[in-house]
């Protein structure tokens, strides 16, 4: 009588790791990207929000305010990556998130009584590089340092 045996040799094994390392190698920038990319697309939709709300206040008062929270009345909803707003001091005229860039990286941003660019600024990739989007009292929204590239 033969005996049989079954199962996979050493050499199949590392085979078949190696396949799996080389594929993880092309897969994991690929991921990474999508997860920065989605990250900026919340600055779009705040920056946005934001923009509307300095419109609304303009409209009220003719002028434009860097006074976020007390003013404006504006902040972030809910768990935010980004920083936005203005130069100035967190909470009034800027709201760090969770990616805790500082405020000093919304330098691009301005305010006059009759315009703004306001920025977010956010390193959503962890380089050390922050990624830094801008809009304007005419909704232009300006890629001003790009962290994707």
């Amino acid at each position: 009588m033969t005996r049989k045996v079954t199962g996979f040799t050493l050499i199949e094994l590392m085979i078949v790791v190696a396949i799996i390392a080389v594929l993880s190698v092309l897969a994991v920038p690929g991921l990474m990207k999508s997860l920065a990319k989605a990250k900026r697309a919340e600055a779009y939709i705040n920056l946005g929000s934001l923009a509307m709300a300095q419109k609304a206040y303009f409209a009220e008062h003719g002028v434009y305010s860097s006074n976020l929270a007390d003013e404006v009345g504006w902040k972030p909803e809910g768990s935010f990556n980004y920083t936005y707003g203005f130069s100035g001091s967190e909470g009034k005229n800027n709201f760090v998130g969770k990616l805790k860039t500082p405020a000093s990286e919304l330098k691009s941003s301005n305010i006059t009584p009759d315009g703004f660019v306001a920025s977010a600024a956010g390193d959503i990739d962890g380089d050390g590089v922050a990624d830094v989007i801008s809009i304007d009292h005419n909704n232009t929204i300006t890629i001003v340092q790009d962290d994707l590239k």
